[in-house]
């Protein structure tokens, strides 16, 4: 639907504000998990390599739909609004599905090497996450093409997503209730912490899918921005700060010390 309007100076420079405000912090947060990968026992280290891995997708992707924001539009002196450049290319949300497809299992796989679970569950829950995470994700890719066209195809296409999204949620916090009872305290109520961000970050996406329904206008273009870009900084960002608090409690109770 960003195509359809022309906008404010104001309202222009606060979607581009957002997108950069992603990917800055997605390039800061990547330094941050690089640098503090080794305070991590090497059992665990891979939930911090995982998180590298989103933070350099994020990045990458993040900066290239900021460029796509920027190149759609130009500022037109006589009518005071920042208009659609004719012939160049559509502002599309596919940046940020692609994205998602990439980091969704990342983020789902990131947790199995924190918690203690047998390696024959472990693996049949990775399964089911990347299952689960990438269907949800292409089934949501698909009903966005509809949001200026199909209502209906849009509110269905965004129900089967739906489904997959309520199971990823089942599997990630019977994972987080099973990982608690077998670790120390401290750890256990940081896993309790991320149920509750995971639950919370997650349940904006859905918001930012109806936006087209919700609020159909330069207010709704702006309010999906903010509601992705605010989504995307907690379920990746914050998300891999606590699971690695979680990994250097867990490394520091099985006698690990960081050289």
């Amino acid at each position: 639907m960003e195509n359809l309007f022309s906008y404010s100076p104001m309202a222009f420079d606060i979607v581009s504000q957002l997108l950069t405000l992603g990917f800055g912090v997605m390039a800061a947060a990547l330094f941050y998990f690089v640098l503090t990968m080794r305070n991590v026992a090497p059992k665990y280290r891979p939930s911090s390599v995982l998180s590298v891995v989103v933070m350099v997708s994020a990045f990458l992707i993040l900066y290239f739909q900021q460029q796509s924001w920027v190149d759609a539009f130009a500022y037109n002196a006589a009518s005071g609004l920042y208009e659609r450049i004719p012939d160049s290319r559509l502002f599309s949300n596919g940046y940020r599905y692609l994205n998602w497809l990439i980091d969704v299992p990342m983020l789902l796989f990131q947790i199995l090497f924190v918690v203690q679970i047998t390696r024959e569950k472990r693996a049949r829950v990775r399964n089911w996450f990347f299952f689960s995470g990438s269907m949800m994700i292409i089934t949501g890719y698909i009903g966005q093409f509809y949001e200026t066209t199909n209502t209906g195809a849009l509110l269905i296409w965004g129900a089967i997503s739906t489904v997959f999204f309520i199971h990823v949620l089942y599997l990630i916090y019977n994972i987080i209730q099973e990982a608690k009872t077998n670790m120390p305290a401290p750890a256990a109520k940081i896993m309790g912490s991320i149920w509750w961000l995971f639950l919370i970050s997650w349940m904006l996406y859905p918001g930012g899918y109806l936006m087209p329904v919700l609020m159909n206008s330069e207010a709704g273009v702006v309010g999906r921005q903010m509601v992705y870009t605010v989504a995307d900084i907690s379920a990746k960002v914050i998300y891999g700060v606590l699971l690695g608090a979680v990994a250097q409690i867990l490394s520091k109770n099985d006698g690990y010390e960081p050289q």
